[in-house]
């Protein structure tokens, strides 16, 4: 188990909307050079608790703390729908994005080099595949060279090899140095990156750790064997208590 600092981490979150409880008692933490993943149902809150830790809405309760360096961008963000102004270029959409948090328009277009679409610039953003948009928005989400990305379910709806291509860039932003925090259903691509897993169910963390760890805890051979175990089998009151990084 780890003692350094994390980049980020969020201790005993709530959140509600009215009397509806979407997270409940959440501490999470995400380190720099590495890949944490959340993974759980559908409805469970990964969505609402990516937006808090990127800090575009207000816990109900608990607190979020940034440890990272100062930066004038401290947390890119890739919604689970990236959509972009129709009419502008991949390049031209970029620039745009590079004059609202103050990055240098020239590093922004290198950002498409790091994502693999530097051949796309000139294309326009309506003409791009789901992929390609995916990418586009990674670059937006890097601009200015943030130490930590956030990206909520960054490979859904696409193909196996465009799915691969995502988690790989997330994978290269890490060694890079860049601390990498995303949701995905992709349990199998999740288990060939991410350094740590924090699993949901319910608005709560039912376990946490590296996958290897959480696999060997529970005898099984596979983070999909370790979610079915926990979410869809008879489990859902064990708690591992994995590393955390």
């Amino acid at each position: 188990m780890t003692t350094e600092t994390p980049l980020l981490e969020a201790s005993d979150i709530d959140f509600a909307y009215g009397d509806v409880t979407i997270l409940e008692d959440v501490s999470v933490a995400a380190h720099s050079a590495a890949v944490t993943a959340l993974v759980g149902p559908n409805g469970t809150g990964k969505t609402t608790l990516l937006r808090t830790l990127a800090g575009l809405q207000e816990p109900t309760d608990g607190t979020v703390t940034y440890h990272g360096p100062s930066s004038e961008r401290t947390v890119g963000y890739l919604p689970q729908h990236p959509q972009f102004r129709p009419g502008f270029t991949v390049s031209e959409t970029l620039e745009f994005y590079a004059s609202l948090v103050g990055g240098d328009q020239e590093a922004a277009l290198h950002q498409l080099e790091r994502v693999g679409l530097a051949d796309a610039a000139e294309r326009p953003v309506e003409a791009l595949s789901g992929g390609m948009t995916r990418l586009v928005g990674i670059a937006q989400a890097t601009i200015g060279d943030p130490p930590l990305i956030v990206l909520d379910e960054p490979a859904s709806g696409l193909d196996p090899g465009m799915s691969k291509h995502v988690f790989d860039v997330a994978n290269e932003l890490a060694e890079a140095g860049t601390g990498v925090l995303l949701s995905s259903h992709d349990l199998e691509l999740v288990d060939r990156t991410a350094d740590q897993v924090f699993v949901l169910d319910e608005g709560s963390v039912v376990t946490r750790g590296h996958p290897n760890t959480l696999c060997n805890q529970l005898g099984v051979d596979s983070l999909q064997n370790v979610y079915e175990e926990l979410i869809a089998g008879d489990l859902r009151s064990v708690r591992v208590q994995g590393e955390t990084a």
